[in-house]
């Protein structure tokens, strides 16, 4: 799930990590997110050599020479079911030593790096490789490899909440602080964050109190982790007749699996998005749409619907445990908003201002479905199965958009090179394929990448765009290894994955982005560039591992380049004509940028309301409490017997009473993009600052201190309300809380 403008980061995810699942763990306040291109490819030499895994049985898959600097990648995608079991036995095993060595210091023998040093260097290791162990559990072709990651990122998370509650680690770090090191910058914030993690962990509670949170908590992440299985895992799909597909454009149906049937063609359509949604947006036949809604509202219904409401209750019950209100205070705790009462009165002063929009868009399109279905047809409602359809509807007739003609126009190979030509030009980069790296699908591609002026290796990324069974079913970025100082002092460099599910190339056709998924993919990059530009210390302050309620900013700050009319002739060439968007189709686009804003924004605030209110309670019924709040709060109801929040995955990937973060960045993405209209969009001067006060810090620096030293004061809503269409009318005098 997707709403426009936002994304997901798999880490921190994009500061704590699902698929870190043991370094955040053992920071026990995370509950842990092929085209061919014209880009000259540099060759990398390659060649297997021992990892410094220190005990690690282990081995790298490869050693890469950049600029003449050696450095080693210490991922790797080719390991068996059995190495991945080993290899989580190993990193549990050695971390356990480094805690048992922090626990026996003596008194008077603490130092900082005997102490904290050594626990930091431990978070580094476990951060890096296990993804060797998670990540296959995302992105692997084989159930049994799935599978082994499944049930070692359990082991993993259970062994990390057990790390976490060490009463004897505490009070040596404690001791260590009690003789008042005088550190400074990520020192001091590091032993800071760590002694946080300690207490919010409840450190501070009776022994027996301790136990029974270590045993809530492990419930906790087991049933996140079967939750979030039992998502990708997820086959449901229906079987419709070109009749009942009838308005899906050729081009969407070519892409489905098909058979005949006595005489008909049957179409397999997945609830995987390349295929849900066109299917959504574009079928006639009512009937059908709801049955595909009915299908897509039930994934994991039965086993995921009992998962999340013991979640919840389980989430509750700890934070009081530890003396907080709900649990939303309890995460809140850390966040830029500090409160779930600064987010609820976030959104109720900002939800009156977009119900005035949202209810003349309304309006607009319940006369569009009276003219479509008939005054004696017409039930006066947008139902669950009607707003995607007749949302592309009010695109084509009031703006004279085309998804589908516009989609021709953003082949992903020319997509691509435009996206990372723009990249390096905005942030002083220079990307460069390496054809030979190791990866774990065909269908994936990897980029080094360097500063442009110095030459500078910076890290690797790679692209995995199209789906496939039992991958990751959204769009997000996993930072698999995270750029920071490794033990001996040197720089580990960052590696991210891309991991994205968009319509794979048919015969004779490339993949064709719909210009909303042009958007996506500038949302995503912007995570892995942030990953790749951030300069920390330390592995938990590194790329991404920002306060959840501000990651999202620099990625959807990005997003707006997708409205530049000179950026979208860059982006475009028509995969027949090989000619750019042509000027009305451009104007047009812009146009209808804020088509329907008020009622796609309600839908991102009932997203983040629904999240608050099942975090501030002991237990809810999640199908109710969802569909409610969703007819309340967007106008439009839910399928009956659907349970939306069933797959709702960013409840247990670590977004968990933070959904509101997606908006609540994006007032800030707004200011920050000002900044790019004043000095020019492609501006390498405004984009080189934006690397340094933005992406830089990482998670070194607070949000709020990144923004007013990039903006030079504190940040305003005015560009916000500007950039969905609510500026200078009456509705915006009283203000928006932030």
């Amino acid at each position: 799930m997707r709403p426009r403008g936002s994304s997901s980061v798999r880490c921190s995810e994009l500061g704590g990590d699902n698929h870190h699942m043991l370094r955040a763990l053992v920071r026990p306040s995370l509950l842990i997110v092929a085209p061919k291109l014209s880009i000259q490819p540099r060759t990398l030499s390659q060649k297997a050599i021992p990892l410094l895994y220190r005990s690690l049985s282990i081995k790298s898959h490869d050693f890469n020479m950049v600029k003449g600097t050696q450095y080693v990648n210490r991922l790797r995608f080719d390991l068996d079911a059995k190495q991945i079991g080993s290899l989580a036995e190993e990193l549990m095993n050695n971390t356990k030593k480094v805690y048992d060595q922090v626990a026996a210091i003596k008194p008077g023998e603490h130092t900082f790096e005997n102490t904290v040093k050594v626990i930091a260097d431990d978070e580094t290791d476990c951060d890096v490789l296990s993804s060797n162990v998670s990540f296959p559990g995302s992105v692997s072709t084989e159930k049994e490899i799935r599978d082994a990651a499944a049930e070692a990122e359990t082991k993993m998370s259970s062994f990390g909440i057990e790390m976490g509650m060490r009463v004897d680690v505490f009070k040596s770090v404690e001791a260590y602080e009690a003789t008042n090191p005088g550190l400074k910058g990520e020192d001091a914030r590091f032993l800071q964050r760590l002694l946080l993690d300690f207490k919010r962990a409840g450190l501070a509670l009776p022994e027996d109190q301790r136990e029974e949170l270590k045993t809530l908590k492990q419930r906790i992440s087991d049933a996140c982790i079967k939750f979030q299985q039992n998502l990708n895992e997820d086959v449901s799909h229906l079987w419709l007749s070109a009749s009942e597909l009838e308005g899906v454009p050729d081009g969407v149906l070519g892409g489905f699996a098909s058979e005949d049937r006595e005489g008909q063609t049957f179409y397999k359509v997945t609830m995987k998005y390349p295929d849900y949604m066109p299917s959504m947006k574009y079928c006639k036949v009512e009937e059908t749409r709801k049955k595909l809604d009915k299908c897509y509202g039930s994934r994991c219904l039965e086993t995921n619907t009992p998962l999340l409401e013991e979640i919840i209750h389980l989430r509750d019950k700890c934070a009081k445990m530890l003396g907080y209100k709900t649990h939303a205070h309890y995460v809140h705790e850390v966040r830029m908003a500090k409160t779930p009462e600064n987010v609820q009165d976030f959104y109720a002063s900002l939800r009156p201002k977009l119900e005035v929009l949202a209810k003349k868009e309304l309006a607009k399109i319940l006369d569009l479905k009276k003219r479509h279905v008939g005054a004696e047809k017409f039930d006066n409602k947008i139902n669950s199965w009607d707003f995607l359809y007749y949302d592309r509807l009010t695109n084509e007739e009031e703006y004279s958009i085309n998804d589908q003609e516009i989609s021709e126009y953003f082949p992903m190979e020319h997509v691509t090179n435009g996206i990372l030509e723009i990249y390096q030009t905005i942030l002083g980069l220079r990307f460069e394929l390496a054809p030979d790296a190791h990866v774990w699908h065909e269908d994936v591609v990897t980029y080094a990448v360097y500063d442009k002026a110095s030459g500078e290796a910076m890290g690797h990324f790679y692209l995995d765009m199209y789906p496939r069974e039992g991958k990751y079913g959204h769009a997000a970025a996993f930072p698999l290894q995270r750029g920071c100082e490794e033990r001996r002092g040197q720089y580990q460099l960052p590696t991210t994955a891309m991991v994205c599910n968009f319509s794979k190339p048919q015969p004779g056709k490339p993949s064709l982005l719909k210009h909303e998924e042009v958007e996506t993919y500038f949302h995503e990059f912007g995570h892995v560039m942030h990953g790749i530009c951030a300069r920390a210390k330390y592995s938990r302050f590194a790329g991404t591992s920002t306060e959840r309620d501000f990651v999202e900013c620099p990625s959807q700050m990005l997003e707006n380049w997708c409205w530049q009319k000179n950026v979208l002739v860059r982006l475009s060439s028509h995969y027949q004509t090989h000619k750019p968007l042509p000027e009305d189709l451009l104007n047009k686009m812009v146009a209808a940028k804020n088509a329907n804003s008020g009622l796609l924004h309600a839908r991102q605030v009932f997203y983040g309301i629904f999240d608050l209110t099942v975090h501030t309670q002991d237990k809810v019924d999640t199908a109710s409490t969802f569909n409610r709040l969703k007819e309340e709060i967007t106008y439009t109801g839910s399928n009956p017997g659907t349970n939306a929040a069933a797959s709702f995955g960013h409840l247990t990937g670590g977004y968990d009473a933070s959904y509101y973060g997606y908006l609540y960045s994006k007032v800030f993405s707004a200011d920050l993009f000002n900044s790019f209209k004043e000095g020019g969009v492609l501006s390498p001067e405004v984009g080189m600052r934006y690397r340094k006060h933005i992406l830089l810090p990482g998670g070194s620096v607070d949000g709020a201190d990144m923004l007013r030293n990039f903006l030079g004061r504190d940040p305003a809503l005015d560009p916000f309300l500007e950039s969905i269409g609510l500026a200078d009318t009456p509705e915006m005098a009283e203000p928006v809380k932030v």
